[in-house]
């Protein structure tokens, strides 16, 4: 293991994270808020720190990284920036406790949105910025962007590419890892900078325009607002957020592709074609289940409908009303859409499309090979045969994330949480969603979770953003032997 090519990129990320939180003070200066000397200091701080880690190792340069040391810099990465990233709330004093910061950040750089924030409101516009910063970096990943730039430092980055990028399979659309990263961050700007435009012309203060493109396409579901979006109740507003949240839980290639012109990946892409049909059909449903309960107009009906189902199949968790107080069969539909997922490639988190997909073929497939044993019958997606590795490796995903999810929530109901809350933290935590049910619902927050339970929640972003894994295998003998 190469320690000092892993606290080379360490470093780097650092100085990075540190020059993302100086940002920060534009929206400090303009709105006049009383942040700037924490961020100097952390900014300034975690910079240096970064820059010292950096000069020291800069003889790494040119390193090769394997397979062991991508995954540990990439979990390394998430958590150091992590832990820098708090000090903002906590020099600034808008998050004294240092759990309740790192819990917040993690929640940011995570795109969980579980927040212990009670007023948001209250928090100065570079602090807010800086939260809703922090899901925008984490969405497409702080690492991919750092692929654009560390081949200029002599660092190969396909091995980091494969531990960060969500998905039982790294799509690339170029034979260089460089230039897919720089074409993903790409249309990850066009579409915020589109997103940011709409909802402005629609409505919303510029500030509050910034931060929501920010968090949807992250599918992180931080809002500068107490009552998330339902401070827009605009039918426009709404509608792009939808549309934007829908386009974040897509797969970027197939972005790529329709910028190009190539829409038929769109029609054959059984994974976008299965995403678009589940998220129509249960709209539909809890549209129906719904109407009766409430005094919405059938339209209204299906436009909240439609707008919670999107926000939780991507795992934006934006939230326009308390679903909580909806008929009780939407409320298990929707504890079930926790589990759910955007598509691979996306910016979305919990189990994924794909790897539903795959489990349900897998399944029907099995049945016909009980009928017909001696058959050679392989699963097909996006008409190619899926290799048995990619199976097992879905399968296995399953398995642990069930368990984890379980384990888990036994946990934190030791810990005195009730029997919905308990679940509710896990799925919504492990998943990267972000509301959940019970004390931890909708218009709830996390702050009355114990601190051991905020460390423990915060391990479950980690674990749920890297897909398992990435931080799990650091966790076995194997990993450390030569």
């Amino acid at each position: 293991m190469n320690f000092k090519a892993i606290l080379y990129i360490i470093g780097f990320l650092l100085m990075l994270t540190g020059l993302f939180m100086l940002s920060s003070i534009i929206f400090s200066i303009l709105y006049n808020g009383n942040d700037i000397p924490a961020f100097l200091i952390s900014g300034i701080g975690t910079s240096i720190f970064g820059f010292i880690l950096w000069l020291i190792y800069r003889k790494e340069k040119g390193s090769e990284i394997k397979k062991k040391e991508g995954y540990l810099i990439v979990t390394l990465g998430w958590l150091v920036m992590s832990i820098f990233g708090a000090l903002p709330f906590v020099i600034h004093g808008a998050i004294p406790n240092y759990t309740d910061a790192f819990f917040e950040t993690m929640s940011g750089f995570t795109t969980t949105g579980a927040t212990i924030l009670v007023d948001i409101e209250k928090l100065p516009a570079g602090l807010i910025f800086w939260r809703s910063l922090t899901q925008w970096l984490g969405g497409m990943g702080i690492i991919v962007l750092s692929i654009a730039i560390l081949p200029l430092l002599g660092i190969g980055g396909m091995q980091l590419f494969i531990a960060e990028v969500p998905g039982p399979t790294k799509d690339k659309f170029h034979p260089r890892v460089r230039e897919t990263a720089k074409r993903l961050w790409g249309i990850y700007v066009l579409l915020t900078i589109v997103e940011m435009l709409l909802l402005y012309v629609g409505g919303m203060t510029l500030f509050d325009s910034i931060n929501h493109s920010l968090t949807t396409m992250a599918t992180g579901g931080f809002s500068p607002n107490n009552a998330s979006t339902a401070a827009y109740p605009s039918p426009f507003i709404q509608y792009v957020l939808i549309l934007f949240m829908f386009l974040a839980g897509t797969n970027f290639t197939l972005h790529y592709f329709a910028l190009h012109g190539k829409f038929d990946f769109l029609k054959t892409n059984n994974e976008f074609r299965f995403y678009g049909l589940f998220i129509l059909v249960f709209a539909v449903v809890i549209t129906i289940v719904h109407l009766p309960h409430v005094s919405f107009d059938i339209e209204e009906s299906f436009r909240q409908s439609l707008f919670h189902v999107v926000s939780l199949v991507t795992t934006t968790g934006y939230v326009s009303s308390d679903y909580e107080n909806w008929a009780p069969f939407s409320k298990i539909v929707f504890f079930v859409l926790l589990f759910i997922g955007g598509c691979s490639g996306s910016t979305g988190g919990s189990i994924k499309v794909i790897r539903h997909y795959v489990l349900y073929k897998n399944s029907l497939l099995e049945l016909k090979r009980l009928i017909h044993p001696r058959a050679v019958i392989p699963i097909r997606v996006n008409n190619k045969a899926l290799s048995s590795e990619i199976v097992i490796n879905v399968q296995a995903f399953f398995l642990f994330y069930i368990m984890i999810f379980i384990f888990g929530s036994m946990a934190l109901s030791l810990l005195g949480l009730n029997f919905d809350s308990a679940l509710g933290a896990v799925a919504t935590c492990l998943g990267n969603v972000g509301p959940g049910l019970g004390t931890v619902g909708p218009l709830s927050n996390f702050s009355q979770v114990p601190e051991i339970g905020k460390w423990i929640l915060s391990f479950l972003m980690l674990l749920g953003r890297l897909e398992l894994f990435t931080v799990l295998m650091l966790f076995t003998v194997s990993f450390w032997k030569e």
